[in-house]
């Protein structure tokens, strides 16, 4: 199974680019990972928000394939424990899932059609996070969920 992470422009904060980095190469040794960034929109600045959406909304679906199983991270997603995610993914490895697509939206969320081309939303917490910060919270949270499943000294429960 391929585990894709798209993202909606560059991380620019070096502390948080530093922990995304040293997550991505921790979990090269568990999965084939992807990271895939989306540009930020240029000439957008006079934008509404529902316009912001539907555009980034188009490149994101640009990277999603049809069979691809979609999960938003979105606050009104589902919370999952550790240990509840870590079962969730072995679901997925299960159940054959060829690509399973990540998506962190943008400071405004997603468009309509990019929840409509999802298959399950998920929440990291009922607080709001800048969505760089959520790039290294759900990154740790992958790793972490890997070493759960080969029952690795890494989670304490």
């Amino acid at each position: 199974m391929i585990i894709k992470l798209i993202v909606v422009s560059k991380t620019d904060v070096p502390y948080i680019q530093t922990g995304i980095d040293e997550y991505v190469g921790r979990l090269k040794h568990y999965c084939d990972f992807e990271m895939v960034v989306i540009p930020a929109l240029k000439g957008m600045g006079k934008a509404s928000a529902e316009e912001v959406k539907e555009r980034e909304g188009e490149l994101i679906l640009k990277q999603l394939a049809k069979a691809d199983s979609v999960v938003l991270l979105d606050e009104h997603g589902k919370e999952y424990t550790s240990v509840g995610f870590s079962e969730m993914l072995q679901k997925q490895m299960n159940a054959g899932t060829r690509v399973l697509a990540f998506v962190i939206g943008g400071a405004y969320g997603f468009s309509k059609e990019v929840y409509a081309a999802a298959t399950q939303k998920m929440s990291l917490s009922q607080l709001t996070f800048n969505h760089q910060m959520v790039r290294l919270f759900f990154l740790e949270q992958l790793y972490r969920a890997h070493t759960i499943l080969r029952h690795e000294k890494y989670h304490n429960e």
